[in-house]
């Protein structure tokens, strides 16, 4: 058996894992500049844009990834059929890169920016209470003092 034959055999024969992984897109400079990472896997919700093909130029979200048909639909990229219907058109991976990322599944999300995935992700409060900074100086102020103070009595102690 050839080496064209053999790899074709490969991926009709791969598993669930393999195929799943294959469908990984490229990660635009933007995002590989903030996440250190080459590319990551496509999923539902990301915008993308097509760079090659029929469709290129196109930007849009994911809206279906298929392992059968080895590819993703992406809103606006559709076609005639003769009767005047549309159909979806899967686009390969290959041919996308990801502008934007969907930031919904928080161990996706912790995995690309290098953190166990496991752990848990601090969002910023907005509604946490602001001290004003008259009282914030005051508060250091007097916690330097007591430092000073507690340190003098440590000195005449130990004389």
């Amino acid at each position: 058996m050839n080496g064209t034959k053999m790899r074709n055999r490969q991926i009709y024969y791969a598993t669930q894992k393999t195929a799943s992984s294959q469908l990984s897109g490229t990660l635009s400079h933007d995002l590989r500049k903030k996440y250190g990472k080459r590319s990551i896997r496509i999923v539902e919700g990301d915008t993308v844009k097509v760079i090659r093909g029929e469709f290129s130029g196109v930007d849009g979200k994911v809206t279906k990834v298929s392992l059968a048909d080895n590819g993703v639909n992406i809103e606006g990229v559709k076609k005639d059929k003769i009767k005047g219907d549309k159909f979806d058109v899967y686009i390969h991976t290959t041919n996308i890169v990801i502008t934007g990322l969907n930031s919904d599944d928080k161990w996706r999300m912790n995995k690309l920016e290098g953190k166990k995935p496991r752990t848990v992700r601090e969002d910023p409060k907005p509604d946490s209470p602001k001290i004003d900074s008259k009282e914030d100086n005051d508060q250091t102020k007097t916690t330097k003092e007591t430092t000073k103070v507690k340190k003098t009595k440590k000195k005449k102690e130990e004389k």
